[in-house]
């Protein structure tokens, strides 16, 4: 637990503010404030405000959500179906049910709930504009007009982040992925309950997904960002063939996902970034609460320890941020961007070993529940030997993927 800050704070002065009130921000902005920091978390949206996103918590963002938070589960997905592009279609079954399908405005405002149980004051409707650093201060101006002051800043505002841009957070990968939330019938719910989808697409390192909530299917595509227009025939393609283009969308957005540099800078001083706004999402799954659960948890911690900090020790405790997340969440991304490569370079040899091979979908399934990471994954003999074929197989053609 870090110290308490220095009671010696300046008045009108918070010592944590935290930007952004998704998993990351709303994480961070509670964590602080239970080690004692005056927290304001700020929100440029309207709680609860919607967010795009498949809305599956595996195994490892459960663990990180608080203890007793009250969340609605809509569905738990007991199978998978694997295919490639829309053929070799094959359905597993989990060993241990875990990936709660979920809607992501009802689990950040919990979340945002959480934090302000805990003691930190929220205000949505407040965008930050800049921000500046100065003798151990740093301000923060919004779209309200005011200029708040803080001991530390958490940036936690999405792949769009300010905060990001003032740190020189800088992408190894970036991604687009387009998503809709379409209202089903009765045949088509029972269809899909208790059954997720992910189908590996036509364009490099691409796939969709299909996760079930009731009567309503949460489905997209992604692929790397450069190509919007095969990403829309992609995505147009995906949802006829599975039934899900007749009732008009509740929701069709689409964002960028974006993974960080391995030597990315995730602090500048006493401003800290987490989640999206530091770029942590697994490269292969594009999966990214669990990290943004991980790392907020960091972030709160750190902006702890630096609002009770002298300026001589505020860079050693910006520096202990920046290795806790590569060393826990950089290994992970860092073997996701091999497993990525891998998958991107031969996705026909990754869908047979995960439906034909048993000790492979089991690490998956492994994965998904939280029992390993994509780390223990990719230091399994078979994963290694998986690279080591896929490295002397020439890369699959456009053609081979259609």
């Amino acid at each position: 637990m870090p110290p308490p800050p220095t009671p010696s704070r300046t008045p009108g002065t918070w010592d944590v503010i935290v930007v952004g009130a998704g998993p990351a921000g709303a994480t961070a902005a509670r964590v602080a404030a239970e080690n004692g920091c005056t927290t304001l978390l700020l929100e440029r949206a309207t709680i609860p405000r919607y967010k795009t996103c498949g809305g599956g918590l595996i195994g490892a963002s459960l663990a990180a959500l608080p203890p007793g938070l009250s969340l609605k589960v809509y569905d738990t997905a007991r199978q998978f179906t694997f295919a490639h592009n829309g053929r070799r279609e094959r359905t597993l079954d989990s060993t241990s049910p875990t990936c709660a399908m979920v809607y992501r405005s009802e689990l950040d405002a919990a979340l945002t709930e959480a934090a302000a149980a805990a003691g930190a004051e929220v205000r949505d409707g407040t965008a930050l504009t800049a921000l500046e650093q100065q003798g151990g201060i740093v301000s923060v101006r919004t779209n309200r007009g005011d200029t708040l002051r803080a001991r530390a800043v958490v940036g936690a505002d999405g792949s769009a982040s300010r905060v990001s841009r003032y740190v020189g957070v800088e992408c190894a990968q970036v991604d687009l992925a387009l998503e809709v939330e379409v209202p089903v019938d009765g045949r088509t719910a029972e269809r899909w309950r208790g059954r997720a989808l992910m189908e590996w697409g036509p364009l490099p390192g691409s796939f969709g997904w299909v996760f079930p909530k009731g009567d309503v299917c949460t489905a997209g595509v992604v692929a790397a960002r450069g190509n919007p227009v095969a990403l829309r025939a992609y995505k147009q393609d995906f949802l006829e063939r599975h039934g899900l283009v007749g009732p008009r969308p509740l929701h069709d957005t689409g964002h960028l996902t974006r993974c960080r540099r391995p030597d990315s800078p995730v602090a500048r001083g006493r401003v800290l970034v987490a989640g999206d706004a530091a770029a942590l999402v697994d490269h292969w799954s594009r999966e990214g609460i669990s990290y943004a659960l991980r790392s907020g948890r960091f972030a709160g911690d750190a902006a702890s320890r630096l609002a009770g900090a002298a300026e001589a020790e505020a860079t050693a405790a910006a520096d202990g941020y920046g290795r806790r997340i590569n060393d826990v969440l950089g290994a992970e991304m860092r073997a996701s961007s091999t497993l990525m490569s891998l998958f991107a370079r031969n996705p026909s040899l990754v869908h047979t070993a995960l439906t034909r091979l048993p000790p492979a979908w089991h690490r998956l399934d492994a994965y998904i529940s939280g029992r390993t990471s994509v780390a223990g994954i990719m230091t399994t003999p078979l994963a290694r030997t998986a690279a080591a074929v896929a490295r002397r197989l020439p890369a699959a053609r456009e053609g081979d993927r259609m």
